[in-house]
């Protein structure tokens, strides 16, 4: 069956939902070779992925993932992702997980969604690890806490287990030097299934296509960034760097697109270089001191946007800057530093 699909993909004729879902249940055989698996995901991205077959995917695989229980008073909750798809291979530290847990300590129900590093040194997984938060959840806990703490970590291969057939086939397409769809879903596949999510990307023509993938989901409020690095490309998230191209939409109005440069934020000077992170100790040891109000340099200025825009996303603030504030009062006040030792608990 994917040898038809991919001289289907050949010919830049797209896949039907249909298509697409038995496709999915090709790739998350066993049985079916790793290089055939390969074969089509090339094809695939060869092609050029159409937001319809991204958002395809997507409910096929999200279909297969294992479900928290959440119930009906967690559901009526503004339940938010901060996430990336990885790939800028920039070296920065863990912006977003920093962001996430302020934005736990800020009142909002946090439902975080990553893996161990692929493309960088220390994955959002790494360095909650090293910070102490449990990373390996039942459902079961993972809605506990959620409800009980405003934040969870959904680690990726616990709640997507057929993800394991699809893997030969990721690491085929690697040593081919070949991306695959699968570069861009992570966002797209928690299976807490979030209402609002700010979602980073390396390209910012992937910022519309992706917004428009999360508004067909259902999701209520998102923001796709790709954040501006002179010299140096896009970085998947906000950037006190360059210029930031966005993304969004919301309930109460509709999609925009946007490219602005952070000039209206207190920002530090700041080059690339102010931002790299390194091992799983050392971005744990940056986002502890971020928390903590140790640091006040140039990383908390980036988590800060970054936090800014979530709180925003969530429904907590009017505003990025009015976010940015609630983001200071959060750490300075030690709310975000409580959090962290109620998490690691």
């Amino acid at each position: 069956m994917l040898e038809k699909f991919i001289l289907q993909l050949a010919a830049a004729r797209p896949l039907a939902d249909e298509q697409v879902r038995l496709a999915v249940e090709q790739l998350t055989d066993e049985k079916v070779p790793a290089a055939a698996k390969a074969d089509f995901l090339g094809a695939l991205a060869q092609k050029g992925e159409t937001h319809g077959e991204i958002a395809a995917f997507a409910r096929a695989l999200r279909d297969k993932s294992i479900q928290p229980p959440l119930d009906a008073e967690l559901r009526a909750r503004e339940i938010l992702d901060v996430v990336g798809t990885g790939g800028d291979r920039l070296g920065t530290f863990n912006i977003s997980t920093a962001a996430a847990i302020i934005c736990a300590a800020a009142g909002v129900t946090v439902a975080k969604h990553g893996n161990r590093a692929v493309t960088s040194q220390a994955g959002s997984a790494d360095t909650l690890e090293m910070l102490g938060v449990p990373i390996h959840l039942t459902p079961a806990d993972a809605a506990r806490s959620l409800r009980e703490k405003n934040f969870a970590f959904f680690f990726a291969p616990d709640f997507h287990p057929a993800f394991k057939y699809i893997a030969p086939a990721r690491k085929l397409c690697a040593e081919r030097g070949q991306r695959t769809i699968f570069n861009l879903l992570g966002p797209l596949l928690n299976p807490a299934r979030p209402s609002a999510i700010l979602a980073g990307v390396p390209r910012p023509e992937l910022c519309a296509p992706l917004a428009r993938v999360l508004q067909s989901l259902g999701v209520r409020r998102a923001m796709v960034v790709c954040g501006g690095v002179p010299g140096a490309g896009g970085l998947d998230e906000l950037s006190t760097l360059g210029e930031n191209t966005v993304a969004e939409f919301y309930q109460e109005r509709g999609f925009a697109t946007s490219s602005s440069l952070p000039e209206q934020f207190p920002l530090q000077p700041a080059a690339l270089a102010d931002l790299l992170g390194g091992d799983k100790t050392h971005n744990a040891e940056i986002v502890r001191r971020i928390l903590r109000g140790d640091e006040r340099g140039p990383k908390r200025d980036a988590v800060l946007l970054n936090a800014g825009a979530a709180l925003l996303v969530a429904g907590k603030a009017r505003s990025m800057a009015e976010g940015w504030d609630l983001a200071v009062a959060t750490i300075d006040g030690g709310k975000a530093k409580a959090k962290l030792a109620e998490l690691a608990r």
